[in-house]
């Protein structure tokens, strides 16, 4: 079957409170369901949320006590794989019998991740991607993704992949998620710029794929009173005021863009429109240069501290005190 009915959620995050973001994933993974999708989209740092506006008390040489308690602050409100938090987002995955792809800010050790995670419509977590990239000011509170959490996966609605907002724009990735065969590019964002139409649809018009691009709509009455952001205290004011589209293979618009309030945007999509799409563009395919231009990927995790051997040389030494270490 090649329609199927998708959907991006433009909502905002109650900063700083996940079990209220929560809350409203559930009620918004409902009225996307009551509309028949088959793929609910949530946006960027959608669980956890995107702290904009704050500095978190650095400055070049010197971090105040005040933007550490804020970072730990955003630090207790990430999620972890595989945490209660995955087993809620799994079961409105369940209840709706839907995929669901959202951004959160995933918590590992002591440093937090801008990161996709994946659900299939039984609930079951499926898989992540980790911001490779972290723009700007993000870079101090975020840490880098590598090459092994860059997926792209195969469902019964079609080869789903993401990138996450300024991610769109690194060649790099872009060829190596067309390499993979992504048709349901997922982009959750919080970039509320016009320009960045013109670059969801360039991306669809690139790669002969589907694009749902899914921004935070998100205002001062989101976050807590204790937000001292540089926009202002009013909670009328917006933070991200959203932008959510869908864009077919050949750049046609579907649905959207939305502007300045919650939605669920919706579209019915034909996955044969890929394959129509490719028969004159195909960048990693028949419009390549092999010959000319040769691109590698690095899959490796990588890991700061790697121990070799350790559980072997455990069991072949002698536990102090034994019989070995005996005087005879």
């Amino acid at each position: 079957m090649s329609k199927h009915r998708v959907a991006v959620v433009q909502s905002g995050t109650t900063l700083f409170d996940t079990p209220k973001t929560l809350d409203r994933m559930e009620a918004l993974c409902r009225e996307a369901g009551v509309a028949g999708a088959e793929l609910m989209v949530f946006p960027e740092a959608y669980i956890g949320g995107y702290p904009k506006g704050l500095d978190f008390g650095a400055r070049v040489g010197t971090r105040s006590d005040e933007g550490r308690d804020d970072y730990l602050r955003y630090w207790k409100s990430a999620i972890e794989e595989g945490g209660a938090e995955c087993d809620a987002i799994g079961s409105f995955a369940r209840q709706n019998k839907a995929y669901i792809v959202t951004g959160v800010i995933e918590r590992a050790g002591g440093t937090l991740y801008c990161s996709v995670f994946f659900f299939g419509p039984d609930g079951k977590y499926l898989g992540k991607h980790r911001k490779l990239m972290p723009t700007a000011s993000e870079r101090l509170i975020w840490g880098q993704g590598d090459g092994s959490t860059i997926p792209v996966l195969d469902t019964p609605l079609g080869q789903l992949g993401t990138a996450i907002c300024w991610e769109n724009y690194m060649p790099s990735l872009r060829q190596a998620l067309y390499a993979k065969g992504v048709s349901i590019w997922c982009a959750p964002t919080v970039d509320q710029r016009e320009i960045w139409q013109s670059s969801m649809r360039h991306v669809a018009y690139e790669g002969r794929t589907f694009v749902l691009s899914c921004c935070q709509y998100m205002t001062r009455a989101d976050a807590p009173e204790q937000y001292d952001c540089i926009q202002g205290n009013d909670p009328e004011t917006v933070l991200i005021r959203g932008g959510s589209c869908i864009i077919s293979p050949l750049g046609e618009i579907l649905a959207g863009p939305v502007y300045d309030r919650e939605v669920v945007l919706t579209a019915d999509i034909d996955l044969d429109d890929v394959i129509r799409g490719k028969y004159d563009l195909d960048v990693s395919g028949h419009y390549a240069r092999p010959d000319v231009f040769h691109m590698e990927v690095n899959e490796e995790p990588m890991s700061a501290v790697s121990f070799y051997g350790e559980s072997t040389m455990r069991s072949e030494q002698s536990p102090v005190g034994s019989d070995d270490d005996a005087e005879v």
